[in-house]
């Protein structure tokens, strides 16, 4: 076998190693050995895992091992090294959502999730910091420790899925899965550097998935590449409906369209930006039209309020399962003090505040589905804010104060309150050494599309191959 340096197998792409480990010229436990070595390092410091499953690990690489040498590998997944977020039930695994109330739940089942990546051969590292029970965008947790961004560690990685990239930033794996119902996926990606996608709602089971609000969440794929994104998200895909292109990794090129529209929307999503963000947004869009695709303005006229609106239904649906489980009011003590208050609010929420939110969503589906008969994608800041400080409850945007969770929330939670794919890719790092993502929306079960979007980028710039410098 090939020689290679620990960074050099933590940061290949699953393509590449998935080639190598075909040819038999690294083997999977080279790779868990990797990505374990750099846990071990980085995790004190950085807080991207809860539960590390070295051994474990180990034992299913030697497996994964053997069986590669004996029948070849099952797919191309087989023997990557992954994780995933600790709200992801795991058959045997402790589970605890970021809570103190579930620290010591182990489920007696896999997650739709963990199973659909197990077969597919990948091998579980462990699993991965969250804000509590997935409600908070920051990443911030005071049972656990707060996960920490790599590219400045005074900062937030984002959430609630921010363990799993600050993971996948510093090569402590190769990708890992993660939950959005605001931006959760997007979010941190955004923030931590890597690509994470948001698939249209449904069509990745959240099955085994400790909820926050059971018609917002998503589950999807953070990973450093938008190949590698594709990969792990084919693996984990439900059906879809009749006439609708199921992604390919492999053909990701071929499906991109030769002269594809990106949407600049008029209204909302820049009407307070940061203006390093939005600078590096406007280069994006330089950057389509200079691979031959047309820019052109769309409208969204009625998506004022939307955060509003959809505050309403995730507070009430996310009270709703508490006091189901039991955990609320009764363990109340317990919760963060964040979450306590949000779950407090969902018990005042009005019936008609609740039905006037729903009706919010259907004419916002209608405006988004206007817009996107006329561009293929429609192009946005992920975040309208480079990654605050921990601690810290409110920002300068466009020089006036803002609190730090509407401000994050305020671009990404449109895709969850339509239900729309969504994806977050870098662009660009601020004068301070901040990761930039760029989100980009598409149609419906449009996963296809928009996957081969984001690539004609990718393929086009160098951001992605950007790594932290950790000290």
């Amino acid at each position: 076998m090939t020689s290679h340096s620990e960074s050099e197998l933590a940061f290949l792409s699953i393509k590449q190693a998935a080639r190598l480990l075909r040819r038999k010229e690294i083997s999977p436990v080279d790779l868990v050995n990797a990505a374990l070595g750099r846990i071990e390092r980085w995790n004190p410091a950085l807080h991207a895992f809860l539960t590390v499953l070295g051994d474990p690990a180990r034992r299913q690489a030697k497996l994964a091992e053997r069986e590669i040498n004996r029948c070849g590998p099952r797919g191309p997944l087989h023997g990557i090294p992954i994780s995933l977020k600790d709200n992801f039930w795991t058959r045997g695994i402790r589970t605890t959502a970021g809570s103190k109330i579930l620290a010591d739940f182990v489920p007696g089942k896999d997650s739709d999730v963990a199973s659909r990546l197990a077969r597919a051969g990948t091998i579980l590292l462990g699993k991965t910091n969250m804000h509590e029970f997935a409600y908070g965008i920051t990443g911030e947790n005071q049972h656990y420790g707060s996960s920490r961004n790599p590219w400045a560690p005074e900062r937030i990685s984002g959430g609630s899925s921010g363990g799993s990239a600050v993971a996948v930033a510093t090569g402590m794996g190769f990708a890992s899965m993660g939950t959005d119902t605001g931006g959760s996926i997007r979010i941190p990606s955004s923030l931590c550097g890597i690509v994470g996608l948001k698939p249209t709602f449904g069509l990745v089971s959240v099955f085994g998935v400790v909820p926050l609000a059971l018609s917002f969440d998503h589950a999807g794929p953070m990973a450093r590449s938008v190949t590698d994104a594709c990969m792990i998200f084919e693996a984990t895909a439900g059906k879809y409906p009749k006439g609708e292109m199921r992604p390919d990794y492999r053909k990701l090129r071929k499906n991109r369209p030769r002269r594809f529209r990106v949407g600049w929307p008029k209204e909302y999503f820049f009407e307070r930006v940061d203006a390093e963000v939005r600078r590096l947004i406007e280069a994006a869009a330089k950057k389509f039209e200079s691979l031959g695709s047309r820019v052109e303005e769309v409208s969204l006229p009625r998506l004022a309020g939307s955060i509003d609106e959809a505050t309403n239904l995730v507070v009430a649906e996310a009270s709703q399962y508490h006091e189901s489980q039991g955990y609320y009011p009764a363990r109340a003590a317990e919760y963060d003090d964040d979450v306590r208050e949000r779950l407090t609010s969902g018990h005042g929420l009005l019936a008609v505040d609740y039905l006037r939110a729903f009706a919010k969503r259907k004419v916002i589906e209608e405006d988004f589905a206007a817009a996107l008969k006329q561009v293929d994608v429609i192009i946005a800041a992920t975040s309208p804010i480079p990654a605050p400080p921990i601690g810290a409850s409110e920002v300068q945007v466009a020089g006036r104060p803002e609190p730090v969770r509407p401000t994050l929330l305020r671009l990404s939670r449109p895709g969850n309150l339509t239900g729309l794919p969504a994806i977050s890719i870098p662009c660009g790092f601020t004068r301070e050494g901040l990761p930039v993502g760029m989100q980009l929306i598409g149609p419906r079960w449009g996963e296809a599309q928009l996957l081969a979007v984001a690539l004609a980028y990718e393929e086009a710039t160098e951001w992605h191959k950007q790594h932290p410098a950790l000290n």
